[in-house]
């Protein structure tokens, strides 16, 4: 027999040899077992938690990784929010750059907020003068059923609100989430009787009927109160609901529920550029809305500097401007019909009788 024949002959049981030594070496080492927590992803801390919220994250030995602190010593970063300007629909970042530090009511760092600008001011007015027609053309049932979604997408975040207002020194937090709610909810209601309450068929001596009906005034400029939500919703809901559409320096000492509410907004069917936030100093942009000519009112509620506004009341002059001064209400009693009928116009017109 040669040695090639040997050798193929001699294979299948050199082969068996192989696997009865693999199997004996097997049978002495000790099988380490790697607990599912202690199991290595590559990429590390970030793509561990990657993994864990993958559906496929459901089988044994694939690690739930979510950690929840804020360093990389809990396993992962945090995504910081970012807070922007709220105007047209869409979420800018100020054309300045700028931004400020927006602290707790203890003094601790909660975010950077945009610093809005002139610019910003002069695209949240053109974005806002654009939304006119088809929002005033809207019904006012219609503007009344978009008031209810915000109140029902704003009660579906509640728990956010209110730890928002916390952090900004809010007492009853839970409260003025709840109040801001219902505030939304009393104003839908009004949005369909306002001009029958407002308007008025009027006696004439002639052969004429003669009838007044309210009309929104058209771009409305609000300066909001401190009140980061409540006070907010308060000013904001009775300029939108009878046809107006605004633009909203939001609170410059908390302006962080405010764009939460920009984004409650975007969600809730209100067309883009019905409602325009402005954040930042109230000083540096209240006088150009006050001075802009296609603004044709402007709310005053939140001028805590006397100075800031006589002159926001001069520059609106200037194109004779409807003015709602400065004031301090109360923003849980009843609020009345005040501040809609404060930026209605009052449209009266004649029409022969038997004609």
């Amino acid at each position: 027999m040669s040695k090639t024949e040997r050798d193929a002959a001699g294979a299948p049981a050199a082969k068996a040899r192989k696997a009865r030594t693999g199997k004996a070496q097997a049978a002495k080492e000790p099988v380490v077992e790697i607990p599912a927590e202690e199991t290595p992803v590559a990429g590390g801390p970030v793509a561990a938690a990657l993994v864990a919220e993958s559906p496929l994250a459901q089988g044994p030995g694939v690690p739930a990784v979510r950690e929840e602190a804020d360093g990389p010593q809990g396993g992962r970063l945090a995504v910081r929010k970012t807070y922007k300007l709220y105007i047209g629909g869409a979420f800018p970042r100020s054309e300045s750059g700028r931004s400020y530090v927006v602290t707790s009511s203890t003094g601790g760092f909660l975010a950077n907020a945009s610093k809005a600008s002139r610019k910003d001011a002069r695209d949240a007015v053109s974005a806002a003068r654009k939304a006119f027609a088809g929002w005033s053309g809207a019904t006012p049932y219609n503007r009344g059923q978009i008031l209810y979604r915000i109140a029902e997408m704003l009660e579906s975040r509640r728990a956010q609100f209110a730890a928002e207002l916390a952090e900004a020194g809010t007492g009853r937090a839970g409260e003025a989430v709840d109040a801001a709610i219902d505030r939304l909810v009393w104003y839908a209601g009004w949005s369909d009787k306002i001009a029958a309450v407002a308007g008025s068929a009027n006696p004439v001596a002639g052969p004429y009927f003669n009838i007044s009906a309210p009309e929104p005034t058209g771009v409305v400029a609000v300066v909001a109160p401190d009140d980061p939500l409540l006070g907010l919703v308060s000013v904001v809901a009775p300029v939108i609901v009878t046809g107006n559409t605004c633009v909203v320096i939001a609170s410059e000492r908390a302006p962080l529920p405010s764009i939460t509410l920009a984004e409650v907004l975007a969600t809730s069917d209100l067309p883009g550029g019905v409602v325009n936030i402005l954040t930042g100093s109230v000083k540096e942009v209240a006088p150009w809305l006050a001075a802009h000519m296609d603004v044709n009112a402007i709310d005053l509620t939140g001028v805590a500097d006397e100075d800031v506004a006589v002159a926001c009341e001069q520059a609106a002059a200037e194109n004779l401007k409807r003015v709602l001064r400065p004031s301090a209400p109360d923003w849980s009693a009843d609020p009345g019909t005040r501040r809609m009928t404060a930026f209605l116009e009052t449209k009266t017109v004649w029409h022969p009788t038997g004609v």
